[in-house]
């Protein structure tokens, strides 16, 4: 049998040359969004561990620009007969469903700002200012959120809302000055059966799946290698 020529002997290899680059660029691609990942772990670990530390410290005043990952403190005096109800919330209980929401008070502070403060879930169905409240309260802040089409229809001549957005509520309870930020309010659960608001108890930590999407990334790099592998077999055996 006669031999081929060089050139046509080279000529299965070179079938590899366009799949081969590509494969190649995309491996290291995986392993650079890996390895983005791993570096997404260590600063949201970060994260994590600053919000524990806060979670268990006692709260700082107020600052100028507040961080929804810090436990604070703010002092002044309650504006009186003046309270919204957000969300339809349903809480279980011992004699079954009980339907209510989450209690927001206008809280003056000495400056003149009004912060709206979120005191927990109350079982009411429209909202009733609670009374003697002492004059602070300790929380963190919530960025204003803007409706969605799944959102409920706020109901501002009955102080129903549905959206945390400080401006909308502030306007419907008449108020001016208000801060761009709602304080969800911390601390302990009141006893079962108390009418008093049930705070939230821990401060808001963000997800933290960046390990698991590292491994993802790393993972595809692996299966481009074995799939590289069997297609370049299978391309230099073709005839």
């Amino acid at each position: 049998m006669p031999l081929l020529p060089a050139k046509a002997r080279a000529l299965p290899w070179r079938r590899l040359i366009a799949p081969g680059i590509t494969a190649f660029i995309t491996f290291w691609l995986f392993i650079a969004l890996g390895v983005w990942q791993l570096h997404r772990l260590k600063w949201k670990e970060g994260i994590i561990a600053t919000i524990r530390a806060a979670q268990v410290a006692a709260p700082i005043p107020l600052p100028a620009h507040p961080s929804p990952f810090e436990k604070v403190i703010i002092t002044g005096s309650w504006v009186p007969g003046k309270a919204a109800l957000f969300g339809d919330i349903v809480h279980d209980t011992p004699t079954g469903p009980v339907a209510g929401g989450e209690i927001i008070m206008p809280l003056r502070r000495d400056n003149g700002q009004v912060v709206l403060v979120d005191l927990g879930w109350v079982q009411q169905t429209s909202p009733h200012p609670l009374t003697g409240l002492p004059g602070q309260a300790v929380g963190y802040v919530h960025a204003p959120v803007s409706p969605s089409w799944v959102s409920g229809t706020d109901d501002p001549a009955q102080q129903l809302y549905y959206t945390l957005d400080p401006a909308r509520i502030g306007a419907g309870l008449g108020l001016q000055n208000v801060a761009p930020y709602i304080l969800i309010s911390l601390g302990p659960k009141p006893p079962p059966g108390s009418p008093a608001p049930q705070p939230h108890q821990n401060l808001p930590t963000p997800p933290n799946n960046h390990y698991g999407y590292a491994l993802t990334w790393f993972g595809f790099a692996g299966v481009l290698v074995f799939q590289f592998f069997f297609f370049a077999r299978k391309r230099l055996l073709e005839p």
